[in-house]
């Protein structure tokens, strides 16, 4: 690893651990020419993936979106930001564990609701009735027909 003061590419690592989560592992070094420290930080290079919209729009997977669209259901529930960024850690790791590069806003959104159903009933309609756009009464009332005899059973 160069050294960020001298240029010097011989250091020794003196202190490691893992931080978030396990994902990443953080490094002390030191250079063994002008004897300054340095911290590196070590992670595997995730998939890119791809969004693929509903009307047929590409554009990459946002981690931050997800979260908002979710806090936005969310809204007044007793719903923790732990509980969000859970979900959000959920779906996106079941994403990836698919290895594919590109995913439907379906896909992502119905993994969500399959989440957000076990957390909180409020949040799961909130967010299913702007997934599926529901744009009158009636469908919306289908929806709440639709999840009771789901959550029932």
């Amino acid at each position: 690893m160069r050294c960020p003061y001298c240029g010097n590419l011989d250091d020794r690592v003196v202190d490691t651990r893992l931080v978030r989560d396990g994902r990443a592992i953080w490094r002390r070094r030191e250079c063994l020419h002008c004897g300054r420290r340095f911290t590196t930080y070590e992670e595997i290079e995730e998939l890119r993936m791809t969004v693929i919209k509903r009307d047929g729009r590409r554009e990459p997977f946002d981690r931050e979106k997800l979260a908002r669209g979710i806090a936005l259901a969310c809204n007044k529930r007793p719903v923790s930001a732990d509980q969000i960024t859970g979900i959000v850690d959920e779906v996106e790791r079941a994403l990836y564990n698919r290895g594919v590069r590109e995913v439907s806003s379906k896909e992502i959104g119905e993994l969500v609701m399959e989440r957000l159903r076990e957390v909180d009933p409020v949040a799961y309609i909130r967010f299913a009735s702007v997934y599926l756009n529901v744009q009158d009464i009636r469908s919306f009332q289908k929806l709440l027909r639709e999840f009771s005899r789901r959550f029932k059973g």
